[in-house]
C-alpha cells in the first residue's frame, strides 16, 4: 500500500521556522519527482517545491524562493521542506506529492499556521 505521511506542521509566529517531513512507503519511488504543495482556505492547491531523489534538481514557486528549501535523505524514503522567515500568507495545509508519468500520489497533509 502506497503511503505518503507528512509531519512537522504547527503554529508559529511570523518570522519563525518549521521543518516538514514526508515519509514515503509502499513502492520504489526512486524514479519519481517528489514535491510539496499547499492549499489555503478558499483557494486552490498550489505548487510549492519539487526535487528529484538525487537532489540535483529542485524547483520552487516564486513566493518561497530564498525562504524554503526542499531536500531528501539517502534512503529515498523521506522528503523535507525547511521553511524559514514564515509569513501569514504561508498558512495552509501542506501536502507531500510523488509523481511519475500518470502515477500521482498524495499524503493527507499537515497544517501550517503562521500568526502575525
Amino acid at each position: 500500500q502506497v503511503q505518503l505521511v507528512e509531519s512537522g506542521g504547527g503554529l508559529v509566529q511570523a518570522g519563525g521556522s518549521l521543518r516538514l517531513s514526508c515519509s514515503a512507503s509502499g513502492r520504489d519511488f526512486s524514479g519519481y519527482s517528489m514535491g510539496w504543495f499547499r492549499q489555503a482556505p478558499g483557494k486552490e492547491r498550489e505548487f510549492v517545491a519539487t526535487i528529484n531523489w538525487s537532489g540535483s534538481s529542485t524547483s520552487y514557486t516564486d513566493s518561497v524562493k530564498g525562504r524554503f528549501a526542499i531536500s531528501t535523505d539517502n534512503t529515498k524514503t523521506k522528503v523535507y521542506l525547511q521553511m524559514n522567515s514564515l509569513k501569514p500568507e504561508d498558512t495552509a495545509l501542506y501536502y507531500c506529492n510523488a509523481r511519475w508519468g500518470f502515477s500521482n500520489y498524495w499524503g493527507q497533509g499537515t497544517q501550517v499556521t503562521v500568526s502575525s
